[in-house]
This record gives structure tokens, C-alpha cells and sequence, in this order.
């Protein structure tokens, strides 16, 4: 599955995600781009002064203080360098900073690697897990892959129900118990159910109970240990679905899993629903994870794979 390049999304269908991408940023694109464009074409010249005005920006746009640091030392450094000689050039270096930051831990996620691959999706409830494992089913079902969803999260019916409506559109089949069963008993028979029927994919739904959480990350840990007693190596992809709506705080939710897990990949939804898109930028900076996926609307269709330079042009493209 190959991550979009700027080219590709200039014709054909991809020009379609482009689209949804730039539709879905509107409102990180006036919080972030809007407000460097105001900077650079502002009374400013480059220096101490600009530099702050811009520091400002990128703090009020949810970069955070980590990854601002970062951009505002490089632009520091190139203007030392003379390679920034006037406003004019302050975007495009950003630009280039931010899809740089993006891309150094960028990686596209390859379910063919193990058969079956387990992906084991982690996040607090609200977050969109239960959903971004239904997109994935249904995008992976039209590649022609062969899947399982396990619904671990036994102690909520409504999210087992849900699992099983996507697992129906989908195509696919869902490996469930009763109410309140060990969630690590239904992801260890999905894993043997996904071997013994020749499966490609199994994609193991967890609670995310945040109000307990030293429970909850127990709980994940006993279903990761359970899973790889059923299949060596597996999982083979820890996902951690965020809520870009809330910002900064997904930061500290990120690092909460991260520590206790070991993250593998991240997907953040709910883009189009919010301003503050530019958390990404910390949250790979902070974690050093790459960003699989990102949801930029309600549809199947608009969980799309991630592409750093795809993700920049569309923050700050008109």
C-alpha cells in the first residue's frame, strides 16, 4: 500500500482525496497557515522580532512547545546561513521544516508482511477506534485481503454491536463473546481463528477506559502477552487511534500508551472536525512514531493512508 505522492494526487481519483484532505483542514489551515501568512506579509523583517510573531502562531495552532522550538531553531540557523534572505522565503521554509518533521518517521503500514497480520488498536473510548477499525476493514476487504475483527471490547455491548455492523458492511467476519468476557480470550480465538482459516488480516478492537488507567494498560498488556502465546511475533502492529479535537492532551494520552505498549504507528482522527490539526507536528516529534492514518470525515473513504508533503501542501494550499 503505497503512501500518495504530491503527483499522484494532481489526476485521476486521488485528486478526490486531495480534496477531502484540503476540505477537512479548513480549519487548522486558518489557525496555522493563516496566521504565518499574516506574520510574513506583516511590517516585520527577518529577525528576533518575526521570529516571535511566528513562535506565537504555531503555539496558538497547537504545534506545541516541543516541535515550535524545533521550527523556530532551524529557521534561526538558515537565516544565519543566508539561506532566508526575506519574508517571502519564511513559508516555504516552513513548509519544508514541517514535512520534514513529519517524514522522518513516516512509514506506510505493510499487513502482508505476516499471515495473519495482527493489529492490535489501542485509544481511549470516544477517540474513534471501534469506526477506524471498520474503515480499515472495509479498505483492506476492497484490496482483496481476507480478515478477522475481534471485538476486545467486551464491556461495552454497544461497542461489540458497532464492531459487528462495520464487520457486515465490510465483508468481513467478527470474533465475539458474551458481555463482559476476558477480552484476551477473544483475541487469542480471532488469532487462531485467522490461522486455521488461512486469514490475511486480524484487527483486535481493546476498551479504553481512561479513568482507570493503570487497569486499562494492565488489561492491554495480558491481551498483547495472550496473542503472541497464540502466534509468535504478534501483534505485529500496535495502532494508536487519537482525537485530534482535543489537541495537546492527545500528546499526553500518546505518551501514556507509548510507554506502557510500545506504539507502533498512529492514526489521529476527526481532522475535519477541528483547528487544532496542528498537534501531528508535536505528537510525532515527542513519540518519534509514524502517522499510518488520518480521518478526514465520516465515510469509509475518508480514512486516508498518510503522506507528510500531501499533509503540509494541504495546510497551506488556497
Amino acid at each position: 500500500m503505497a503512501t500518495m505522492t504530491d503527483e499522484e494526487n494532481l489526476d485521476g481519483e486521488k485528486t478526490g482525496f486531495f480534496s477531502r484532505l484540503k476540505k477537512s483542514l479548513l480549519k487548522t489551515r486558518d489557525n496555522l497557515a493563516g496566521g504565518i501568512d499574516n506574520v510574513v506579509r506583516g511590517t516585520a523583517k527577518v529577525g528576533p522580532e518575526l521570529m516571535l510573531e511566528l513562535e506565537e502562531v504555531l503555539l496558538m495552532a497547537d504545534v506545541g512547545m516541543p516541535a515550535t522550538t524545533k521550527i523556530i531553531a532551524e529557521l534561526k540557523a538558515q537565516v544565519k546561513d543566508s539561506r532566508i534572505r526575506s519574508n517571502d522565503e519564511v513559508t516555504a521554509r516552513i513548509k519544508e521544516i514541517m514535512a520534514g518533521m513529519l517524514g522522518e518517521f513516516s512509514g506506510t503500514l505493510d499487513v502482508s508482511a505476516n499471515s495473519p497480520f495482527v493489529v492490535l488498536v489501542i485509544g481511549v473510548n470516544g477517540s474513534g477506534k471501534t469506526t477506524t477499525i471498520g474503515k480499515l476493514a472495509k479498505m483492506w476487504r476492497a484490496e482483496g485481503k481476507s480478515l478477522a475483527l475481534a471485538a476486545g471490547d467486551t464491556f461495552r455491548a454497544a461497542a461489540v454491536e458497532q464492531l459487528q455492523v462495520w464487520a457486515d458492511r465490510a465483508g468481513v467476519d467478527c470474533i465475539r463473546q458474551k458481555s463482559g468476557a476476558d477480552p484476551s480470550a477473544v483475541a487469542y480465538d480471532a488469532v487462531h481463528a485467522a490461522i486455521a482459516r488461512k486469514m490475511d488480516v486480524v484487527i483486535v478492537d481493546t476498551a479504553g477506559r481512561l479513568q482507570t488507567n493503570q487497569n486499562l494498560m494492565e488489561e492491554l498488556k495480558k491481551i498483547k502477552r495472550v496473542m503472541a502465546k497464540a502466534l509468535p511475533g504478534a501483534p505485529h502492529e500496535t495502532l494508536l487511534v487519537l482525537d485530534a479535537s482535543i489537541g495537546q492532551n492527545s500528546v499526553s494520552q500518546a505518551k501514556l500508551f507509548h510507554e506502557a505498549l510500545g506504539v507502533d504507528g498512529l492514526v489521529m482522527t476527526k481532522l475535519d472536525g477541528t483547528g487544532k490539526g496542528g498537534v501531528l507536528l508535536n505528537i510525532t516529534h515527542e513519540l518519534r512514531v509514524p502517522v499510518r492514518f488520518i480521518g478526514v470525515g465520516e465515510k469509509a473513504e475518508d480514512l486516508q493512508v498518510f503522506s507528510p508533503q500531501s499533509f503540509v501542501r494541504a495546510l497551506f494550499e488556497k
